[in-house]
């Protein structure tokens, strides 16, 4: 195989698990280890990046059955799932695309979860080479998504995410009146696994994260910035902004202040929840309030600075009216209150 352009920079093993579809991983990394894969006649590791124009040389490899009767079944499955064409489009071109994703739908398979956004999109769009997330939203989270289409788009907007020149604004609803002088969260993260089955609060193996000290050296520096968009005595309506892209970094920080996100199944109310989720009308609250709002970037390609948004989805829009009674839905602008 001649790599072409658009997967110059991968590293061997992706490269090789994108264009061996059905082959186990396990088989991948043994044919790796051992030395049958060569690239330019010489021997490479995982880790090798792969450039364009290198020749990858490969031994026979088969497909096993199984396999290929899960690849099969995961197609037909997701040809009966949420179609990639009813995702509601924010912006496309030949580099990237952003769309609204829907709570409830993961943004890639795994973890129990057969498939997710990216493999419905793949689904949609055989002829596309090249779909790849550029970075992640939680299950339960809505809102501004990004796929690169090109490999070169990819990695330059990963580039800007990690030098922290994107801009990405969520809207949460919190308990509480939240104080308007607290604006500022700098709170050190950890992450770790719950206990055993036997233990208190969950699965085996389950990932939670939890505020840690300053000099915790297992702690990762974390920042999150906080605005009052509306509040009552009950709940407060929040534009949240993340310096950092910590897991769990809004819900973590949020709760940590004893302002929890309704709706939160990892680190909420859990009676609350309960209460809101059997409620019945514009009250009933199934799902987190959480919602990737707004996202700025510089294209890839030109340059040119970016701002996407992305409206409340219906739920919690008809949510927002009942619990803070005269907030607009439409909600179009950052809060320029000080």
């Amino acid at each position: 195989m001649e790599v072409d352009a658009d997967s110059a920079g991968q590293r061997l093993d992706n490269y090789l698990m994108r264009h061996l579809k059905g082959v186990p991983k396990t088989h991948v990394y043994r044919i790796i280890r051992s030395g049958e894969v060569r690239i330019n006649k010489g021997r490479a590791s995982a880790e090798t990046r792969v450039n364009t124009g290198d020749i990858v040389r490969l031994p026979p490899v088969r497909v096993s059955e199984r396999a290929e009767q899960k690849s099969q079944a995961m197609a037909a499955q997701a040809s009966h799932g949420v179609p990639a064409k009813d995702f509601p489009i924010l912006f496309e071109d030949d580099s990237f695309l952003a769309i609204n994703k829907p709570a409830g739908v993961a943004v890639h398979g795994g973890s129990g979860v057969s498939f997710g956004v990216i493999e419905q999109l793949r689904m949609a769009r055989p002829q596309a080479k090249f779909l790849e997330l550029v970075h992640r939203l939680d299950r339960e989270t809505s809102g501004i998504l990004l796929i690169a289409k090109k490999r070169s788009a990819l990695k330059n907007l990963q580039d800007q995410f990690r030098e922290r020149e994107t801009g990405k604004t969520y809207l949460a609803m919190v308990q509480g009146s939240w104080p308007t002088n607290k604006k500022v969260l700098d709170k050190p993260l950890h992450k770790y696994l719950l206990p055993g089955k036997g233990g208190k609060g969950g699965v085996e193996g389950e990932r939670r994260v939890k505020v840690v000290s300053k000099d915790d050296p297992d702690g990762m520096p974390s920042l999150t910035l906080v605005k009052v968009r509306e509040a009552s005595k009950q709940v407060s309506l929040l534009e949240v902004t993340i310096k950092t892209g910590r897991t769990h970094q809004i819900r973590v920080h949020l709760a940590s202040e004893g302002h929890p996100i309704l709706g939160d199944d990892k680190y909420g109310d859990f009676e609350a929840n309960k209460t809101l989720a059997r409620s019945t009308g514009p009250g009933q609250l199934k799902r987190m309030f959480l919602h990737a709002w707004q996202f700025q970037c510089n294209h890839p390609v030109t340059g040119e600075r970016m701002e996407l948004r992305a409206h409340l989805p219906q739920d919690l829009s008809r949510f927002l009216v009942q619990a803070l009674p005269g907030t607009p839905t439409d909600i179009e602008k950052p809060n320029t209150q000080p």
